[in-house]
């Protein structure tokens, strides 16, 4: 089964699987087509994790592919001459561009724990088929390109690829042909990664990054490095909980709140009802409030992982939990665990019959990410150092916040939300693999996926589109989506929340192993998505 934002890429990762191959090999060619598919959030020129999981050996593999800041990046980098934050800097100038990871990722993944029986070439070839010959395009795609028309028309090819005219986007029913990025991944195809970071390909994202502003040169790509990481593990009420380490945060906090959580009886309590939604809001402010402190590239900085997650930890903090009211932002603190030693998105899930699995998340941070296709490349390139701290305190595009430990800096990762993750029943047997997009709220999304499984005994579906809730802390805000009842609203107010009713949260994409069936959700949330398995 593949469960992913759009159909025809779906589909194409389940025909790898029909043809002979593995989770791995569906994973990679879904990828690769979504960047042609979903141009929105699929990608080459953006990155992500990836969590593997090989039945056989029992193992489960975390990729790291998020994208690097360029070698000469400053911990100022995003400040004007006085120290203040210049938002325009990180997410609308080539300063905010990451070196790609995904390119690298993908081909990793292959390598590695591929099934064999395709090449890297025989997995892009349907990306390849559909960014030649182009693809019709429908309303979910029609109406994200007219509500980025704005960025398109700052940049010549961004305006020759997704719009009609100097003015108007493509609309529903038009084709959208991507010759160039066709052969940018016929490059991939012929010469591996050096055909994405030597050559014709990086010459043309350098090129462009440079002409908006930025410092990324023909060094910095051909040095870029996925990495492999030990993925993020816990337990809960039984249930094996594996997730992606840092520079994702999502991991670390997924798991600090599900061990504050394991103290309350939430299936007792009610599938949101105002007490379990109080207390999913008091865990995830605290754990919110950490991740400003404590995350950040571990390969630059000391992430207490291991204290942050720890059970000890967490029933410390569950401690300062009142039941009777909520505490304000102002008067929660980042914890200190050492003593027990750290928005637009796309996910897509793929289990094969042998029950190994790929759990993947990329992106290019914003919606088109810079909205800059890198001219004769046919690639559009992320706005994603926007995620690093540019100053302590001060929010990215998100509101989230940081410090020192998320500054920028050279060849850094920037924090990430991103959250691919997978569950296991007590005997190590696959339960659920899910992720989501959403930015801040990824992590809080996912964490619901697995409590309405294994606390409320939803099926994927329901668990799926069944209303959210998030809060990060600051802004000191309960976000809710429609669904949630007046009267559980009216006692939340009571307790002292402020609530902000959003239209949506998140694009879950599930698969739930029962009994050797596979049962998928794609989230209805946005369109387009879908479940397609054999």
């Amino acid at each position: 089964m593949v469960v992913a934002q759009e159909a025809r890429a779906a589909a194409i990762g389940r025909n790898i699987m029909r043809q002979g191959g593995n989770a791995v090999d569906a994973a990679v060619a879904t990828g690769f087509a979504l960047a042609v598919t979903l141009p929105r959030a699929g990608n080459i020129g953006g990155g992500g994790f990836m969590l593997v999981h090989l039945a056989k050996q029992g193992k489960t593999i975390a990729i790291d592919y998020r994208e690097t800041a360029p070698a000469n990046t400053r911990p100022d980098v995003f400040l004007d001459a006085t120290g203040n934050f210049m938002r325009e800097k990180s997410q609308r100038s080539g300063l905010g561009v990451g070196v790609p990871g995904t390119v690298a990722g993908l081909a990793l993944a292959h390598r590695k724990y591929g099934s064999g029986k395709f090449t890297l070439a025989q997995l892009l070839a349907p990306a390849i088929r559909l960014a030649q010959e182009g693809l019709r395009v429908d309303a979910d795609l029609a109406d994200s390109l007219e509500w980025s028309t704005r960025r398109f028309r700052k940049y010549p090819a961004s305006r020759a690829i997704f719009m009609r005219d100097a003015t108007s986007a493509l609309r529903e029913g038009d084709m959208l042909v991507q010759k160039d990025l066709a052969r940018s991944l016929q490059r991939i195809a012929a010469q591996g990664v050096k055909g994405f970071y030597t050559g014709e390909t990086a010459m043309g994202i350098v090129a462009a990054v440079q002409g908006t502003g930025g410092t990324m040169t023909l060094a910095d790509l051909a040095s870029y490095e996925a990495k492999e990481r030990t993925p993020v593990r816990g337990t809960y009420r039984g249930h094996t909980v594996v997730s992606m380490p840092p520079p994702s945060s999502g991991g670390v906090h997924i798991v600090q709140m599900l061990n504050m959580l394991e103290h309350f009886p939430l299936a007792q309590m009610g599938h949101n009802s105002a007490a379990s939604i109080h207390v999913l809001a008091a865990a995830m402010k605290r754990a919110y409030a950490d991740r400003s402190k404590y995350l950040g590239d571990p390969d630059f900085v000391a992430v207490p992982v291991k204290a942050l997650t720890s059970k000890a930890y967490a029933a410390q903090l569950q401690r300062q939990i009142s039941m009777d009211r909520a505490i304000p932002a102002k008067d929660i603190k980042p914890g200190n665990p050492l003593p027990f030693e750290s928005d637009q998105t796309t996910h897509y899930s793929t289990v094969d019959a042998q029950g190994n699995a790929v759990s993947n998340t990329y992106t290019l941070n914003f919606t088109y990410g810079l909205g800059m296709v890198a001219a004769g490349t046919g690639i559009l390139l992320n706005n994603e150092l926007d995620d690093f701290a540019a100053k302590p305190n001060a929010p990215n595009a998100y509101g989230l916040l940081g410090g020192k430990a998320n500054a920028p800096g050279p060849r850094k990762r920037p924090l990430s939300s991103m959250s691919p993750l997978m569950v296991f029943d007590e005997k190590g047997a696959l339960e659920i693999v899910t992720g989501t997009p959403g930015g801040s709220r990824i992590i809080t999304t996912v964490l619901q996926i697995v409590l309405n499984i294994v606390d409320h005994g939803m099926n994927a579906a329901e668990a799926t589109i069944a209303p959210r809730v998030h809060h990060q802390w600051y802004p000191d805000t309960l976000n809710i989506e429609r669904g949630i009842s007046p009267d559980t609203q009216k006692l939340l107010k009571a307790k002292g929340y402020e609530i902000r009713q959003r239209r949506a949260m998140g694009a879950a994409q599930t698969i739930v192993r029962r009994h050797r069936w596979l049962y998928g959700a794609s989230d209805t949330r946005r369109a387009g998505g879908a479940a397609v398995g054999y």
